[in-house]
């Protein structure tokens, strides 16, 4: 009911190169706070996707997510610019200290994602070249399970005692970055709270782990938009997607959207991260997975 109640509310979504901005506007906003939040971008919008009758899966709508991606990043960006300019670049050593840690979890979340990627190819679709991971992980059940995976991390990280002085480590680099590998995969298990959850069990400080965490996100976003800006460009024939102004458009518009979505949304989870307000996006998690795997 509620799929076609959002349907009457306009067109198509991409019927003859139109598209629906209000459809345009709910992904953007969903995917700018829930990007960032510690809630699972995937499953938010997979979810909102299958209640506005979306094909995730066609090359416009690939198109509009690279370009929501895309604001979120820069989100990121202007909203911890300051913090990095005086913990990465405050000298010479602690930018090499710093960007040696950045590469050792980018490195492990590489490895361990890919190796799954690998293996579950190999296992669940027996090496068919035209296989495509997201069709296995948007089942409900299957996001239901993450959401609830990262509730559960979450909470139990916010119940430990924060360490003031918590410092990165070359080890808690790696079991941060190793989390994150788990993380690709799996659509339902935040990256961000996953990540955050994982360098506060390992002792490093809130605004430590913060930081790095969406450092992190920096690095591996971009590798992501080129990977769904290929996947675009090679869906259809060629070039009739990006040079579509009536797709074009609406997708910066997106990115407008998302961008101004995801500075709220890291206002937010700063606020909450240090008031002690963590345990809530955990409760939210459990609350959402339950949700999900009822709804089906």
């Amino acid at each position: 009911m509620s799929a076609v109640i959002l349907r009457r509310l306009s067109d198509d979504f991409f019927e003859d190169e139109r598209v629906n901005y209000f459809d345009v506007s709910i992904l953007a906003i969903i995917q700018g706070l829930a990007e960032l939040l510690p809630v699972s971008s995937s499953a938010h919008v997979i979810m909102t996707e299958k209640l506005l009758g979306l094909d995730p899966s066609s090359p416009q709508m690939t198109l509009l997510l690279v370009m929501l991606h895309t604001g979120t990043m820069f989100a990121v960006i202007v909203y911890f610019w300051q913090n990095w300019r005086e913990t990465y670049f405050s000298s010479s050593s602690a930018f090499k200290k710093n960007v040696l840690f950045i590469i050792i979890a980018t490195c492990v979340t590489g490895i361990v994602g890919l190796t799954l990627m690998k293996l579950i190819k190999t296992f669940f679709a027996a090496n068919a070249d035209n296989f495509e991971i997201e069709s296995l992980f948007s089942n409900s059940k299957i996001i239901a399970t993450g959401l609830a995976a990262a509730g559960l991390l979450i909470i139990v990280s916010s119940r430990l005692k924060e360490k003031d002085q918590g410092e990165l480590s070359p080890l808690s680099a790696a079991g941060i970055g190793l989390v994150q590998g788990l993380c690709l995969p799996f659509r339902g298990f935040s990256r961000s709270g996953a990540t955050i959850s994982t360098g506060l069990t390992l002792g490093v400080a809130r605004k430590r782990t913060e930081e790095f965490s969406f450092a992190l996100a920096v690095v591996l976003t971009p590798a992501v938009i080129v990977k769904e800006g290929l996947r675009a460009f090679t869906s259809g024939p060629v070039g009739s997607v990006p040079m579509s102004s009536g797709i074009l458009l609406p997708s910066i518009v997106g990115m407008v959207l998302s961008f101004a979505a995801g500075l709220l949304a890291l206002r937010w989870l700063s606020r909450w991260l240090a008031h002690d307000r963590w345990h809530l996006f955990g409760g939210y998690c459990l609350c959402a997975a339950a949700l999900i795997g009822w709804l089906g």
